[in-house]
């Protein structure tokens, strides 16, 4: 039988100190970068642990919302965010080098990678960010996005992202976390999700309809509760089914 790769992907250096339970079951990281949740010290200890266990570094820029953990809207000029974003992402990669770590890719948090899915002008200014760091760098991005198409406009490489422990409305936005089935907290619930995600390219929406979806990537949050168990046995049930994370 086929075997098919996908890669896992978590957020971390957000405070939660997991990362040396997730790290040996996960393909890439998403490091937090000062934006809302980090610091220098944490991206230091996350990307040594991320090297021991062979697993892709990426940037996790947010807005500067410590207080909100990022995942409400700023109301920024163009300019501000830029900066702030390209300030956070040079941080993590002055952590990098003297680590001789590489920065595989880039992938907003939040509300940051919400709004950008959908709003032009803040996909425009993360664009500009990553034309400006002149690294060979890849960007998450979710499927069908605006921050997709002008990636592709712009000859970055991108990677589909989806998430394995989030629900999903029929216009391909994830539930808001306000709602009760926001977050997908069982493990079956949790492979059936993604299994149908990787096998049929579609998502079960929770309106219950099946809409198109294409990823390589999926995302668990690293703050969720049981996060680490949930990875394990979700490794464990795609590898029964051919499936295997690189």
């Amino acid at each position: 039988m086929e075997i098919k790769t996908i890669d896992i992907n978590v957020d971390v250096g957000e405070g939660i100190g997991n990362e040396s339970l997730l790290m040996p079951h996960i393909s890439s990281c998403n490091i937090a970068c000062g934006g809302h949740a980090g610091t220098l010290e944490i991206m230091r200890d996350v990307t040594r642990l991320a090297k021991q266990n062979r697993v892709k570094i990426g940037a996790h820029p947010s807005f500067p919302d410590k207080e909100n953990f990022g995942r409400v809207i700023m109301d920024m000029s163009c300019v501000a965010l830029y900066a702030s974003i390209k300030h956070q992402i040079r941080d993590l990669l002055s952590v990098l080098k003297p680590e001789s770590a590489r920065l595989h890719h880039i992938k907003p948090h939040g509300a940051l990678y919400n709004l950008a899915a959908t709003d032009v002008k803040t996909a425009n200014v993360i664009i500009e960010v990553i034309k400006s760091l002149m690294l060979p760098v890849k960007l998450y991005v979710p499927y069908n996005s605006v921050i997709a198409n002008l990636a592709i406009e712009n000859d970055i490489k991108i990677v589909y992202e989806a998430f394995a422990d989030r629900n999903y409305n029929n216009n391909l936005s994830l539930v808001s976390r306000q709602e009760q089935e926001a977050l997908i907290h069982e493990k079956d619930d949790l492979f059936n999700h993604v299994f149908k995600m990787v096998s049929e390219q579609k998502v079960r929406t929770i309106q219950g309809r099946d809409i198109e979806i294409l990823a390589d990537t999926y995302c668990l949050h690293g703050d969720q509760p049981n996060v680490v168990n949930l990875i394990q046995d979700l490794r464990s049930d795609l590898e029964l089914h051919h499936i295997k994370i690189f």
